[in-house]
């Protein structure tokens, strides 16, 4: 088998067992990058010969006998949206084009020492705000299945690259669908793991209630093993929750006895592609060859989901993006005539369209005499929402639905209809405003030979449970084998 189609797991057995080194895993995909990025698109920065250094330091400890951290010499791309010391952290904005983070986010000090190789750098939505990829400022990531099609997003570039064999693991964050709508139309495993799971220092933010961070991969026990060498407190984020890290790793292949798998009636409507919708009903008949229970459920305040999303998450970007005024760091106009021109200058010309936006969407509902009806009442929705799922989670251990309506569409396609874009992430961000771990698995190809994924949530922290779940279906297929 050769390097860049392997698991994450069969690499570090070759690298374990001295078959490989690392600088050789670390070559291959570098390899690949080059031959195959032109088309692709999907990394805005790579550093070779930093990633050399990497995985030579890496190799070192191996021939001195010394013990690895758990990754021993993988390659792990990253989102343009986690900040690296010494490596741009664009969020593949104009606003953030010259800026280089002297700090590493926590999950980046996690990598490094868990022994993984930082091989590059991913494209993305500006600031993390789109579906598609086609809001990057600088360039279109396409999706390695079929290169007139879009990746998804907003990190489409991480999985992408994991889809195109360019890396075995990414890492991606999520705040209304971002690692697992585009791991979904890609064909490779996400996971969003539950808010306060992953430390957000050193993650540019977004909506600060609903991003995390989390990891893609082209096999569940991939996914288990990055989110386990990322996972855990970090007192430098008040948002951090101190719960155990379990050893997904180790647990991952153990299946789950009386699993009870609900279906939420809401997620099978109009709008939902034929073809998505019987690969998912294919998928739950595996999981009932299994011995598992199918039992349908209701979540009735998810119609309200993106709704309330488009202004939760808008309002806190309002908020956030606030601090790019061309004063401290960042884009700064080169013409102006006083300060107030500066401000208005140096956003205008360092953010884009998709930005402005929602700045706008979020500015306005949070001004005054809107606040109360629709901030506050948005709110109060996202705890009905939540409700929703507590009480479902008394019936069921996981839920099952859909990743996507549709497969993978083509660029262009969508980017002139902003609400069309929207309701790509239908079935993702209601996880996002419940705080709640979830996967995107591969269970499917289209007669085009596209993508679909099938997604699996879980109560609060309930990550290994999913990963148990996700794995018993991907035993019994082979979908997470297939390659564009």
């Amino acid at each position: 088998m050769s390097i860049s189609g392997a698991t994450s797991d069969e690499l570090l057995q070759r690298l374990d067992r001295g078959d490989l080194t690392s600088v050789q895993v670390t070559t291959a995909y570098l390899d690949q990058i080059a031959a195959r990025d032109g088309q692709i698109q999907a990394f805005l920065h790579v550093d070779r010969d930093r990633a050399l250094a990497q995985a030579q330091v890496v190799d070192d400890k191996r021939k001195r006998g010394e013990k690895v951290g758990l990754l021993g010499g993988l390659p792990v791309a990253v989102k343009d949206v986690i900040c690296s010391q010494g490596e741009p952290a664009t969020c593949a904005s104009r606003m953030l084009e010259k800026f280089v983070p002297p700090y590493d986010a926590h999950v980046i000090t996690r990598l490094k020492a868990a022994d993984a190789v930082l091989i590059g750098r991913t494209n993305m939505d500006e600031f993390a705000m789109g579906s598609s990829t086609e809001n990057s400022a600088f360039k279109t990531t396409r999706n390695p299945w079929d290169l007139e099609r879009t990746p998804g997003g907003s990190s489409g570039g991480s999985a992408a690259a994991v889809a195109g064999g360019m890396a075995p693991l990414a890492l991606g964050s999520d705040t209304g669908g971002s690692i697992r709508q585009p791991a979904g139309l890609c064909g490779v495993v996400g996971m969003k793991p539950t808010y306060g799971r992953i430390s957000r220092y050193g993650l540019v933010a977004y909506a600060s209630s609903l991003d995390q961070i989390g990891p893609f991969a082209n096999d569940v026990a991939g996914a288990a093993l990055l989110l386990e060498a990322i996972a855990g407190h970090d007192p430098r984020d008040s948002t951090s929750v101190g719960v155990d890290v379990p050893a997904y790793s180790r647990t991952v292949q153990e299946p789950l006895a009386g699993l009870r798998i609900g279906i939420a009636k809401e997620h099978f409507v109009s709008g939902l592609d034929a073809e998505v919708e019987q690969s998912v009903r294919k998928a739950l008949d595996v999981y009932k060859s299994l011995g598992a229970e199918i039992k349908e459920i209701s979540l009735p305040h998810s119609k309200y989901a993106v709704a309330v999303y488009y202004i939760v998450a808008p309002s806190e970007a309002s908020s956030n993006l606030a601090r790019y005024d061309g004063v401290h760091y960042g884009h700064r106009a080169s013409q102006f005539h006083n300060m107030i021109d500066m401000y208005c200058a140096s956003r205008a010309e360092g953010f884009g369209s998709e930005v402005k936006r929602r700045i706008m969407l979020g500015t306005y509902a949070l001004s005054a005499g809107y606040y109360d009806a629709y901030y506050l009442k948005a709110l109060k929705v996202r705890r009905l929402i939540r409700n929703d799922f507590d009480a479902a989670f008394k019936e069921v251990d996981v839920i099952a639905s859909p990743v996507n309506p549709t497969p993978a569409f083509k660029i262009g396609e969508l980017i002139d209809d902003p609400l069309a874009m929207y309701l790509s992430d239908i079935y993702t961000i209601s996880a996002n405003l419940a705080g709640l771990p979830g996967i995107s698995v591969p269970a499917g190809l289209t007669k085009s030979r596209l993508p679909i994924g099938l997604q699996l949530l879980a109560p609060p922290f309930e990550e290994e449970r999913l990963f148990r779940t996700a794995r018993m279906f991907e035993r019994e297929t082979d979908w997470h084998r297939q390659r564009p």
